[in-house]
């Protein structure tokens, strides 16, 4: 009781305990973790991350494919839920690790620039999904529980990346039918991008 009468007396100190209630808030809101529905088909390449789609394009990939495939990218404002689940069940095939710069994560560049973890999977029909957890501007820190040889299930989680980022999602074209396109809202672990032909 005193110490409240102090701070609403002193200004300052009104303003910092504001300050932080507000910033012990936010950062309560930014490391929630709900529950999600995942579809139990194999077929299904799930949303790794909660966001909007901002980019489908097609380009060459030389680490995991070597071939040309799908990007997808997919942008997380601060405000959306930033666990991040495994899209398909399967083997971690390939795993790499890269610092880089810290651009806003939106931008074209931030795919091949920006500090990311590369992660390849191959499900138990041989089809591959590569897919990318990139920092952004604000977000400084990767935290990624694959590795190589590990198994991992669809809709499980597998780490996050802290406040606003971008996950792009790599798979062959010929391979999967697209169930999103640009503008959609997705849901980590839930939200189907596209099926396995």
């Amino acid at each position: 009781m005193v110490v409240l009468l102090f701070i609403l007396k002193h200004p300052f100190y009104l303003w910092m305990a504001v300050i932080t209630g507000i910033f012990s808030c936010f950062n309560m809101l930014f490391f929630r973790d709900p529950e999600r529905k995942t579809p139990a088909d194999s077929t299904l390449i799930l949303s790794p991350a909660d966001g909007k789609v901002i980019q489908i394009v097609e380009l060459k990939e030389d680490n995991f494919f070597h071939s040309q495939v799908v990007r997808l990218s997919i942008f997380l404002s601060v405000f959306n839920v930033h666990v991040n689940r495994s899209p398909v069940s399967g083997r971690v095939e390939y795993f790499v690790y890269h610092r880089g710069s810290f651009l806003p994560a939106f931008k074209e560049k931030a795919s091949l620039e920006n500090e990311q973890t590369v992660i390849g999977i191959v499900d138990a029909n041989g089809h591959k999904i590569m897919f990318t957890q990139i920092a952004g501007i604000i977000a400084r820190r990767i935290v990624c529980d694959l590795r190589e040889g590990h198994y991992t299930q669809a809709g499980e989680r597998m780490g996050m990346i802290r406040y606003g980022s971008r996950v792009d999602v790599y798979f062959l074209k010929e391979e999967v039918e697209l169930k999103v396109k640009v503008g959609d809202s997705v849901k980590g672990g839930e939200s189907i991008l596209g099926v396995f032909r």
